[in-house]
């Protein structure tokens, strides 16, 4: 049986069990999902300062599944956070495979042509438009609508937010060269299928979209996992996987 890792990024044990009940649905009963929570930072992930911490406590994560000698090594990995704090980093050292909700699912959408985002916080707008740039899709991505509501606002109030998030896509929807909408967001599991009943374009939800992704990859060229770095004051795991 296949394992497939996710690490939430974020401290939400709240988070963390709404992706895993939508991660292994979408990866069916032959692969194993874990989905494991930081053990740092923030409880969600909504400016740039939460975001850098972010990229430390999935490396943090990683490294602690690494070290659990009672489970075997994942296939592949998954940042459960929509934004990909870490994606570059952890992609040097693990010799799994990894990708994140949103180049999960920028990708499926380019496939489809120009995209727009739907997501939570409106601070997320410039991160998520300097993340396409740094993955080469920024010229498919045409617009990004964020909502008030952050990720774990909108799942904590899930028929608010259904209203909220369907308004936002339909207003997406009415640019000439949007062919599909991402609703991004770990918190927002589960719900493009719903939105999708009311907008004219194809909504892709980034769990889904992700776990997809995650699974079709091949594993990198190198096989061994860890870092080139001499770490200093990290935990014992990080430390663990660094240069001697």
């Amino acid at each position: 049986m296949r394992r497939l890792l996710v690490i939430n990024p974020n401290t939400s044990t709240t988070v963390s069990a709404l992706v895993q009940h939508h991660v292994q649905l979408a990866a069916g009963p032959e692969v194993r999902v874990d989905t494991v929570t930081a053990r740092f930072g923030a409880p969600y992930i909504a400016c740039e300062a939460s975001y850098a911490v972010a990229g430390h406590a999935l490396l943090d994560a990683w490294a602690a599944d690494q070290c659990n000698a009672s489970v075997r090594k994942p296939d592949a990995v998954l940042i459960a956070c929509f934004g990909d704090p870490g994606l570059w980093a952890l992609r040097e050292g693990s010799a799994a495979p990894v990708t994140g909700l949103a180049e999960a699912s920028f990708l499926q959408a380019s496939r489809l042509g120009g995209f727009a985002v739907v997501t939570g916080g409106a601070k997320w707008k410039p991160m998520l438009q300097r993340l396409a740039l740094g993955l080469d899709l920024h010229r498919e991505l045409i617009d990004i609508h964020t909502v008030a509501p952050s990720g774990v606002e909108l799942a904590n109030d899930p028929q608010g937010a259904l209203e909220l998030l369907t308004q936002a896509c339909l207003q997406a929807a009415t640019h000439p060269k949007v062919r599909s909408i991402v609703l991004g967001g770990a918190g927002l599991a589960g719900m493009a299928k719903s939105v999708q009943a009311r907008v004219p374009v194809p909504v892709i939800d980034s769990v889904i979209a992700g776990t997809v992704h995650a699974l079709s990859l091949d594993a990198p060229s190198h096989a061994r996992n860890g870092f080139p770095v001499q770490w200093a004051q990290v935990s014992p795991e990080l430390s663990a996987l660094g240069s001697r």
